[in-house]
This record gives C-alpha cells, structure tokens and sequence, in this order.
C-alpha cells in the first residue's frame, strides 16, 4: 500500500520558510525556476536564437556587484582597515570610515550599516557577532527579539540603553543571517577594537562565543568562558572583560537564563565595586 503523500504546503508557510532561510526579498515580479530543464533548440534553429532567452532570465533590475568592488585581496583589505581604524578620533570619524570602506564584501549585500546604541560615555559595553535582519532594517543593534530579552537583562541591573553601549563585532547583516567568515571578522575586528579604545568602558561583556572568542582570544567554547573575567588590553589601558550567553541563544535555550542571571550578578558587582552602575 502506498503511503498517503504529505500535503502541499501552504503560501504562508512557504512564505515562512522562506524568511526563515533568509530570503526576506523578491529580485523580480515573476519568480524564475533555475533548475528547470532549458527549452531543447531544434537542430536547426540558428544559434543565435538561444541568445534573448538567457538574456531575458537575468533580472536587469539587479545587475550584479562588480567583482573589482568585493573581490578585495584579504591582507590588504585587513591592512586597510587597521589603517583606517586607527586613524579615527572619534566614535563620529569612525562610523565615517565605516560608512566609506570598502573592504568588506558583507557592506555591499547590507541595507545599512548598524555602527552601535546607547550612551558611549556608558561604563559598560557589549558586544554581539552581526547584525541580523531586524537590525539590518533599522540601523541599530539588537533591536529584534533578542534585543527585547537584552535589554530585560540590563533592566534586572538597573540598567537601560541610556546607560549602556551595545555594538557587534561585525557592523553588517551577512546574507541571510549566515555566519561571518573568519576573514570577514578579521576586516571587521580594527573597527570594533578602536570602538571600545573609543568608548573606554569600565567593564566589557561578550555576548556569545564568537564575540567572546575573537575579542578576548580565546578558543574555548563560551560554556568555558561564561562567567569568567578577562583582561582586556587596549594598548593604553586595560579593560575587566566578562563573557556571557547571547541573549538569542537564551531564547533557543531558555534553561540557561539561570547562568546568564549569575553573569549578571557578577556584572553588576563589579560596576559597584568602580562606582555606581547608574553613573
């Protein structure tokens, strides 16, 4: 006996798979099949009839990025932006520079740059990985559901954004929330390592295992590193360090909010320890 066949899916499912994967976007009016059979040409038909039907499947709407403006050797894209990085006075002059560098592929495939929120004279800072599509949309960091559960986190140590400053490693949206490439971190870490010289916090909080790995230099997975305090050198002044789960993979696993709580504990321990954590 046959088994009975799996119903069709509906539009708003599909639509929900498609979100879910990252396609938040339609190129064209009329969807296009890439993996239908091409049209068999008769032998006889000239070859030049091929030509307008291939010509006609390329949205010409969306013509593709030029290969010279992403195709950037990694040394000299790295190198650049240490350059460029270093040379910024200002919290203002680096999202300048960001706003202008080109050696990042993930700037092109962006719809904005999402440089950083809350106070910089704050004397706490956290740092996630990237941005994902609700911040790629808005221009600011953790603004999605994740964002919410943040800032209940800093809430429950009586804090708000007005008293925090919450950047990523990578201030652009990978397509479709993919995870950054090492090399795309590295472009992107200068940028981020002069934005907390900038900031100058007293304490620093590494949201994640990548941010905590490429930040705080370390290979161990962040259920080794939660709750722990680093050193972090900014080449003038050296930074109390503390990693902790990011607050999406909370949401995934809600059983370590408990863990999180006890970093936040310790967190706000040490804001009292160096003044008041309202200050």
């Amino acid at each position: 006996m046959n088994p009975t066949p799996e119903p069709a899916p509906t539009l708003k499912q599909l639509l929900a798979f498609y979100l879910e994967s990252g396609v938040d976007c339609a190129l064209t009016d009329e969807p296009v099949n890439r993996l239908a059979e091409p049209d068999v040409v008769p032998a006889a038909a000239p070859r030049e009839t091929a030509a307008p039907r291939a010509v006609r499947e390329i949205p010409a709407a969306t013509p593709p990025i030029p290969r010279n403006e992403t195709a950037v050797a990694p040394e000299a894209a790295i190198n650049s932006a240490r350059e460029a990085a270093r040379t910024a006075p200002t919290l203002e002059a680096l999202r300048a520079l960001l706003e202008n560098f080109g050696g990042c592929a993930l700037k092109h495939t962006a719809t904005r740059l999402v440089f950083a929120d809350g106070n910089p004279q704050a004397r706490i800072m956290f740092v996630g990985e990237a941005p994902g599509r609700d911040e790629d949309i808005e221009g600011l960091p953790f603004v999605g559901r994740s964002g919410k559960l943040l800032d209940r986190m800093i809430a429950a140590i009586g804090l708000d954004r007005s008293k925090a400053y919450i950047a990523n490693v990578i201030p652009w949206r990978p397509p479709g929330n993919r995870t950054p490439t090492p090399q795309e971190t590295q472009i992107c870490l200068p940028f981020i390592q002069r934005q907390i010289e900038l900031v100058n916090p007293d304490v620093l909080v590494t949201l994640g295992n990548p941010s905590t790995q490429t930040l705080l230099q370390t290979r161990e997975g962040i259920m080794k590193t939660r709750g722990r305090w680093f050193d972090y050198d900014t080449g003038t002044r050296t930074i109390r360090a503390i990693a902790t789960f990011h607050p999406a993979y909370l949401l995934r696993s809600p059983s370590y909010k408990r863990m999180s709580w006890q970093d936040l504990r310790a967190i706000a321990k040490a804001l009292v320890q160096t003044g008041s954590p309202s200050s």
